[in-house]
């Protein structure tokens, strides 16, 4: 390959996102398609970073000295990869990120990650109003049901493929893990 690889940004995999019901997201094999992304870019030795969300609330499942807070155990960042700690969706707000990202000239990235219509959403947007080049991986991201403004309850998958659709073209590309892997070799 030519071209370095992207970066791969994995978004708020944390222990707190593993213990929801499985029937209130979609993209059950999010995190399998995530720990093969990651293995395919570790085996690369290409740059990848790890967004962790904390909360500023005490009774979150992601404030601080909670469990929820952690790194799932099959996605733990390697000692020489990258760690961002947030505090609101978006992972280029209030931290550091696009300096890192600048400084190290990577104006490529793979975005992965929950939830596809907050966290993901919200820097996605973000990247590509500042001219990152940006790939979302529609099955290494998921999304909870929830009601809409409307009073309607919307599925999972529905707000999942809404929040696709907002982002598709104007701010990134979507790709799925199948994809993103063939584009690595091709």
């Amino acid at each position: 390959m030519n071209k370095p690889l992207p970066c791969l940004i994995i978004i708020d995999m944390q222990k707190g996102m593993a213990n929801t019901p499985a029937d209130s997201r979609n993209n059950p094999r999010a995190e399998d398609n995530i720990a093969q992304l990651l293995q395919a870019w570790r085996a690369a030795n290409a740059h990848v970073v790890h967004v962790r969300h904390i909360s500023r609330s005490p009774d979150s499942a992601f404030a601080p000295g909670q469990s929820g807070v952690e790194f799932q155990e099959a996605l733990q960042p390697l000692r020489h990869e990258h760690v961002v700690e947030k505090n609101v969706p978006d992972a280029f707000i209030n931290t550091a990120l696009e300096r890192w990202l600048r400084v190290r000239e990577l104006n490529r990235i793979v975005l992965v990650g929950v939830s596809t219509n907050n966290s993901v959403e919200a820097s996605a947007r973000t990247a590509g109003n500042l001219g990152f080049d940006t790939v979302v991986v529609s099955d290494a991201t998921f999304a909870f049901a929830m009601t809409d403004y409307a009073g309607r309850i919307r599925s999972a998958d529905e707000v999942h493929a809404m929040s696709l659709a907002n982002l598709s073209g104007e701010y990134a590309t979507i790709m799925d893990t199948r994809e993103v892997l063939a584009n690595l070799t091709g």
